[in-house]
């Protein structure tokens, strides 16, 4: 191969840009190339960006083109290599007419891995019927700090749960034949103040233990075959430019085989944004020498800035070489050099928005939905006049009595863009085509309330928008409200980027209370006495104590009152509207359960429930970082009871030991309950966390039914970087336990919050309700012993 022939391979190329849907894209691509496409492509290409993803396009249509292209390749170009093709697929294929499937963040609430992985085989068949080769997903990166605009392309909080669902995403897509793109490496989530691209100030014990752990369980367990690097900065070092991360730690130490791709622009970012390079040339050297194989989404420092660098001898070839032979490697396995690649006609009469895509979509979205109160409402209030709402004996508002008038208010209520996440195609591409539709059934909540109900049980006021402070059309939702038996208020986020919209890429913000006017609008619509629904529709948790807890004492507001029930719903996508309507009317029950910590307030972050004890509140600070809702945490429309926990004694710093519950639906309806098993490791050699999920598992019981569950946990669950950064397990006493959420306590005890207090009982919020079982001590014995790359690292469970 040629020079340009091997830094060919090392790029790709962007057809039909549009829009704004990367970082810096206008000013980036307009280097890019504007000859032919077959000029461009004499040398060949390595990666052609977003074929399908980048405008609306027919999909019969496109195929068609890029069959016939890739065919060019392989008859005019000398070595006659096709392309591979990569999308983005974060909420499913992101391209016309394909299905909306529920943002990372509701996978993470569901607790679900089996399901997500179904989902990424679907998501992967239609990919592969279209020619599409990589996915650009998932998003492994480890939430710490609500403000950050993307955290609605995270899975959660806690490292495990991040790596199980994301683990079973990646054997879901490659199953299908897709390689997964585990993303971004490393660090990106701890941004500085939640600023999207912001420095990271993380130490490498931090590193270690919590943003990694996703990433090598993807790769380990779930064989993931591609990476994509962190536009971030660690320590004042980017990670595009980073040697011990993209090779020493990625390849050495985690076995990683497969390719770098680098995050759209972050090689030419390394000049222009981070300042470590003074041109491209300089800039690829760094990347290439780090790790990163290829460059996208276009070969801005790839192409002549790198080959003049090899020339003139400030490159060593070998470096090229050693990318090449991984992406040709690649597009060996993925069948790109067969001889008969592309023989087969284009497909036609495609379908990606199957029955089975909408069935899938419709139940993760139903086991992603958070219950976070429902409560039993007074009579309510219209004109001064009490009033009966429903017949019978007091119940909690949700579910829905037969025969309701329901007042359905605020805007999220009635629009198919604000069931669906960022990187959805509807977010991402088609806002900049506001004249098309969206190609595909996306029932809004308003839509499946009046298919669920009949349209005569729903009456729709919008009340204000999401963003912006217009609140003229607040009067009239009142006057609705006040005229009907309950009133749902669906309120939230616009998902967009780079300030299109209230949460996704480059939409970071300073405060964590609703966007716009809509807290007023909900607490005027509370105000009328009418039992109130809030429904979130949103892509990050928001400080919405006001909402669900009583104000404090001595804050002036003590006579507030708050809507009867609350649901958070993390755009759960085409299904999430009918879902919705489900747990309302009661035809289906909430089972989802809090993947990220609620917040108190925008000033108490970041914040992990995974802190040590000075990390919680305490009489030496008076500010609480206590969140209103913990990691876990969700409500049924029943009620679980955990008893007879058994832990075995003792555990060598190896192996795996075993714990059982007895788990009983304790209600009058059936129920699904996400059994959550926690730990403590009570003295270490570093500081460890109060609270640790170990493992979880997703338990459907009848009314009164009960169950026995037997996990089985690899003791290296509580393994940690030491104070020489080997990861070990240290022996000593460890506690155990099955709780309903992370700060939930054994029946009738106080709720260990981690707080130090010197005197008394610290002051703060009142504890969350919820179940868990007393504590077992577990003593691990033995020396303190390394972790090795082949112990396990998932707990598996069972019903006995």
């Amino acid at each position: 191969m040629t020079l340009e022939e091997k830094t060919a391979q090392l790029v790709g190329y962007w057809l039909d840009q549009n829009g704004v849907v990367a970082p810096m894209q206008g000013e980036m691509a307009a280097a890019q190339d504007g000859g032919t496409l077959a000029d461009i492509t004499r040398h060949g290409i390595g990666q052609f960006t977003r074929v399908y993803g980048t405008r609306p396009v027919e999909p019969d249509e496109r195929a068609a083109w890029l069959w016939a292209e890739q065919r060019r390749l392989q008859r005019e170009t000398r070595l006659g290599i096709p392309a591979l093709v990569h999308e983005e697929c974060l909420t499913g294929l992101a391209a016309w007419k394909a299905a909306t499937f529920p943002t990372p963040l509701a996978w993470g609430a569901a607790f679900d891995p089996e399901l997500v992985e179904q989902v990424g085989a679907a998501i992967g068949s239609s990919m592969r019927q279209l020619g599409v080769h990589q996915g650009l997903a998932p998003v492994l990166d480890v939430i710490r700090d609500p403000r950050w605009g993307r955290v609605d392309e995270c899975i959660g909080e806690d490292p495990y749960l991040v790596g199980t669902v994301g683990t079973a995403y990646v054997r879901g897509l490659q199953s299908a034949g897709v390689d997964a793109t585990l993303k971004h490496f490393l660090g990106y989530s701890a941004s500085q103040a939640g600023r999207n691209h912001a420095p990271v100030h993380a130490g490498p014990r931090e590193v270690a233990d919590t943003f990694l752990p996703p990433f090598e369980m993807a790769i380990r367990d779930g064989g993931a075959r591609s990476v994509m690097n962190s536009y971030a900065e660690i320590d004042g070092v980017p990670v595009a430019a980073d040697g011990s991360l993209l090779t020493d730690l990625l390849r050495d130490q985690l076995g990683f085989e497969g390719t770098v791709v680098a995050d759209y622009f972050s090689v030419a970012f390394l000049e222009v944004m981070h300042g470590v390079a003074a041109d491209r040339g300089e800039a690829a050297a760094l990347a290439l020498s780090a790790g990163v194989d290829v460059e996208l989404p276009t070969g801005d420092a790839y192409l002549a800035p790198l080959i003049e660098r090899v020339r003139a001898g400030l490159v060593d070839e070998a470096l090229v070489d050693r990318a090449v032979l991984r992406v040709l490697r690649q597009k060996e396995r993925l069948g790109l050099l067969d001889p008969d690649a592309f023989a087969d006609d284009a497909p036609t009469g495609i379908d990606l928005d199957t029955p089975r895509h909408r069935e899938l979509a419709q139940r993760l979205a139903a086991r992603s939905l958070v219950l976070l109160s429902n409560e039993t409402p007074t009579a309510p209030v219209v004109d001064g006049d009490a009033q009966s709402a429903t017949a019978g004996a007091p119940a909690p508002v949700l579910p829905l009595a037969p025969g309701t008038s329901i007042a359905l208010i605020g805007p999220n209520a009635d629009r198919a863009e604000a069931l669906q996440g960022c990187y959805s195609f509807a977010n991402h591409v088609l806002a900049s085509h506001p004249d098309l539709p969206l190609g595909f059934a996306i029932p809004t909540v308003r839509e499946a309330l009046e298919q669920s109900l009949g349209a005569a049980a729903v009456r729709f006021a919008v009340g204000c928008t999401v963003s912006g402070t217009d609140r003229s059309d607040i009067d009239a939702a009142v006057a609705v409200a006040r005229t009907s038996d309950v009133a749902v208020v669906v309120v939230g986020d616009q998902a967009g980027l780079f300030g299109r919209g209230t949460v996704g890429e480059g939409n970071d913000t300073a405060s964590l209370d609703l966007p716009g006017v809509q807290r007023e609008l909900v607490e005027a619509v509370v105000a009328t006495g009418t039992p109130t629904v809030m429904v979130l529709l949103t892509g990050r948790p928001y400080a919405i104590g006001w909402a669900l807890d009583d104000a404090p004492v001595g804050s002036g507001d003590v006579a507030r009152r708050r809507p009867a029930a609350v649901v958070q719903a993390f755009f759960p996508g085409e299904g999430g509207g009918l879902a919705i309507a489900d747990l309302l009317t009661g035809a289906a029950a909430p089972s989802g359960r809090l993947p990220v910590s609620l917040p108190r307030a925008a000033g108490a972050q970041p914040y992990t429930y995974l802190h040590p004890r000075l990390g919680g509140p305490s009489d030496v600070t008076a500010a609480d970082s206590t969140p209103v809702r913990p990691f876990g945490f969700g409500l049924g429309y029943t009620s679980f009871a955990y008893t007879d926990l058994e832990v075995d004694e003792t555990i060598g710093t190896e192996g795996a030991f075993t714990a059982s519950v007895t788990v009983t639906n304790t209600g009058e309806r059936p129920g699904e309950d996400v059994v959550q098993l926690y730990g403590h490791d009570v003295h270490g050699s570093v500081t460890r966390p109060l609270v640790q999920l170990l493992g979880y598992a997703r338990v459907a019981l009848g009314a009164g039914e009960s169950t026995r569950v037997r996990f089985d946990v690899p003791v290296q669950r509580f393994a940690f970087s030491g104070r020489d950064l080997r990861r070990v397990v240290e022996p000593g006493d460890v506690e155990v336990w099955v709780a309903s959420h992370a700060a939930a306590s054994r029946p009738g005890g106080a709720v260990d919050s981690g707080g130090i207090v010197a005197h008394g009982t610290a002051s703060g919020p009142e504890p969350v309700p919820g179940s868990a079982t007393d504590r077992a001590v577990l003593r691990v014995t033995g020396p303190v012993r390394e972790v090795a790359p082949t112990d396990r690292r998932v707990v598996t469970w069972e019903r006995v």
